[in-house]
């Protein structure tokens, strides 16, 4: 996507050094745009966990690079047992962020084929390289194919309103900056956009962490899509009015049963959307299903995260970003980060290979090879 009329990647290795990760941080953002270096499994472990990158899509890609950089950790330290060091680096790196499924899958991607490389330490950094290549370039290409399916809805809706301005929710950032480009939920919205069809997103402003407010409202800023930020209780009364014709959000793990974890608050979204006869599409990719498990609100593990988020908002004061304290200090606060929506809210999946209902035979119907 496009930064300041530059063309950028959410996370890259450094086109001078490729034992280094580079990374659009996105703690400082939309103030200011700050790449930050990755090399070490530690500093790529931190970066997971305290979302200097966030969304999905980009915490898998970023997985499969950190098994590359701990491959070359294993060699620059001649490590003994090259296999059980890469293992720890596995489950180091799946305990910074329990609910996102892309990361497990992408860091067993890589065990899968390093295991069978023995302790043979060039073949393993090779291959951990080439994996992590490959999951960050099918990122790219499932969420274009995204685009190019989920354009259809959009384009049915603005012929039903003859050309008239396409209003569409979001929650959370399921946008390029929560994948490695074009994003889930906003892969259709750019293909609109780019089409010429009149689009208008409503942005959720996604609390606690703000990522509706703060990331998918930049960057759509950036790609010059038409948008308006909105408090997070604002979506059931625009849909009431009228003002929403079709919501689009991304997931964080999706049971093969339609079931769909995503940023806490989608589940109350998906409510208002039934209420009123919005449809309600979730966009994903082939790495944020759980093939294992069948009921999402019992099943998926739900991350708790650090209570200071809730009660602490960062913002730019006087050029400089600022943490500031809203509730009373000694208050109490919940910060659970996801929710889970069960299949009956959700109108359809949009993924990579086409639209679904969200039930297993609709799943199945498009990954019929995950049919057994």
């Amino acid at each position: 996507m496009i930064v300041n009329g530059k063309p950028y990647r959410t996370i890259w290795l450094h086109p001078d050094n490729n034992s280094i990760i580079q990374v659009i941080d996105q703690r400082h953002l939309p103030h200011k745009f700050i790449i930050e270096d990755l090399t070490t499994l530690e500093e790529v472990c931190t970066a997971i966990k305290e979302m200097h990158i966030r969304g999905a899509g980009v915490i898998g890609a970023c997985a499969g690079y950190g098994m590359y950089i701990a491959s070359l950790e294993g060699k620059k330290n001649q490590v003994s047992n090259i296999q059980e060091f890469l293992q720890l680096a596995g489950k180091k790196l799946k305990a910074t962020r329990p609910t996102a499924v892309n990361l497990e899958w992408a860091i067993n991607r890589q065990l899968a084929k390093i295991t069978t490389l023995k302790d043979d330490i060039n073949s393993i950094v090779e291959n951990s390289a080439k994996i992590a290549h490959i999951i960050a370039e099918e990122d790219v290409d499932f969420c274009q194919n995204i685009g190019k399916h989920g354009v259809k809805l959009i384009e049915e809706i603005s012929q039903r309103k003859q050309g008239e301005t396409v209003n569409i929710l979001t929650h959370c950032n399921a946008g390029w900056l929560g994948c490695v480009d074009n994003g889930t939920a906003t892969s259709p919205i750019y293909e609109a956009h780019g089409k010429g069809i009149k689009v208008h997103v409503w942005v959720d402003e996604t609390r606690p962490r703000n990522q509706g407010s703060t990331l998918t409202a930049w960057e759509l800023g950036q790609q010059g899509v038409n948008h308006t930020i909105i408090p997070d209780n604002a979506g059931g009364h625009l849909m009431q009015h009228g003002l929403v014709d079709i919501v689009i959000t991304g997931s964080d793990r999706t049971t093969y049963t339609g079931d769909v974890a995503n940023k806490i608050g989608t589940y109350l979204k998906a409510v208002a959307a039934k209420d009123n006869n919005v449809p309600f599409y979730v966009a994903l990719t082939y790495s944020a299903f759980d093939w294992e498990i069948t009921d999402g609100v019992k099943e998926i593990p739900i991350e708790e995260r650090d209570p200071r988020e809730v009660k602490y908002i960062k913002g730019l004061h006087d050029g400089e970003i600022k943490e500031v304290l809203v509730t009373p200090k000694n208050s109490h606060a919940a910060n659970y980060g996801f929710d889970v929506t069960p299949a009956r809210l959700i109108t359809g999946l949009i993924t990579e290979r086409g639209i679904c209902e969200a039930s297993s035979e609709g799943v199945f119907s498009l990954y019929p090879e995950k049919n057994k």
